[in-house]
């Protein structure tokens, strides 16, 4: 009896052929791809030489081809910009004229600000303050009502425009706390001492047998200058408060002796360097409406 199953692949072998391959018996025909499917690969491969043609595509030793239309991404975003800058510009020239006190005072210049202190703000500064100004370690929050240098609309703009500790701007935020243990300022148990002291300024709770009166002295004796009898801070010096149960680089007591042992403090640069005045404005402005600004 003949294989009529057999037939239909027969036909098909015979009238595209093969290609040579075989397994088990298992021969592979030569199929045509479907007419639709070639013409869309012809398109798109005259369609890529019409790309190099017309736009910039293909390197060269020192540069690479212009492209028959002229065009390039680098000036399209400088047009861009300009034209930005040309749209902003009468609410830009008010906001550098104006003060940061009448700024916030005025509702068409404060939404203006912000906005672009925003904008400012998530280019520069979230990637340490975080994209909400949460903060992290070693970065301050800039939602709570804590500040370092002074949360004031003016004393946030200075320190934007000047930096902390940035060696470039001769008029920067300067002070470093000392390293009290590398330098040998200190002995082991008074650091120790101390530590345990600073934790309780906060009620947090301290190692039995701690020596609170050692660490009270050495406290009056070396840090109080700056952090204040009670831990209160000092902002014209940049010197935290230990007493508010906020800290910038963690409570813990193994933390607080590393700082204490090393000295050290944070580094943000002078913006007034990077950005133009009406810039820096505004992010001052937006920082200082976030909801903890004094």
């Amino acid at each position: 009896m003949q294989d009529n199953a057999a037939k239909p692949a027969n036909d098909k072998k015979a009238s595209v052929g093969t290609t040579g391959h075989e397994w088990d018996g298992i021969q592979e025909l030569n199929t045509p791809l479907p007419r639709w499917w070639l013409w869309t690969l012809y398109a798109t491969i005259i369609w890529a030489f019409a790309y190099w043609i017309a736009y910039p595509a293909i390197p060269l030793v020192s540069s690479f081809t212009k492209g028959a239309l002229g065009w390039s991404s680098r000036e399209a975003v400088v047009a861009d910009v300009r034209d930005l800058q040309t749209l902003r510009g009468p609410m830009t020239a008010k906001i550098e004229a104006t003060s940061l006190a009448e700024i916030e005072s005025t509702p068409e210049l404060l939404s203006f600000a912000r906005a672009q202190g925003a904008a400012a703000f998530a280019v520069n500064c979230s990637t340490c303050h975080g994209a909400g100004a949460q903060g992290a370690k070693g970065y301050p929050n800039l939602n709570d009502d804590d500040w370092l240098w002074g949360g004031t609309v003016d004393a946030i703009h200075l320190t934007l425009q000047h930096g902390i500790r940035w060696d470039a701007d001769k008029d920067t935020r300067a002070s470093m706390m000392p390293a009290f243990g590398r330098d040998g300022i200190l002995k082991p148990n008074e650091i120790s001492a101390t530590a345990d002291y600073v934790r309780s300024l906060s009620d947090l709770p301290v190692e039995k047998g701690a020596d609170l009166a050692l660490g009270a002295t050495v406290f009056a004796a070396n840090c109080a200058a700056c952090h204040g009898e009670k831990g209160e801070g000092l902002q014209d010096v940049g010197a935290p408060k230990l007493n508010d149960k906020i800290w910038l680089y963690g409570s813990d007591k193994a933390l607080l002796i590393e700082r204490m042992t090393l000295g050290g403090g944070g580094v943000m640069p002078a913006w007034s360097a990077r950005l133009d005045a009406p810039t820096v404005k505004s992010l001052a402005v937006y920082v200082h409406t976030l909801g903890g600004g004094q």
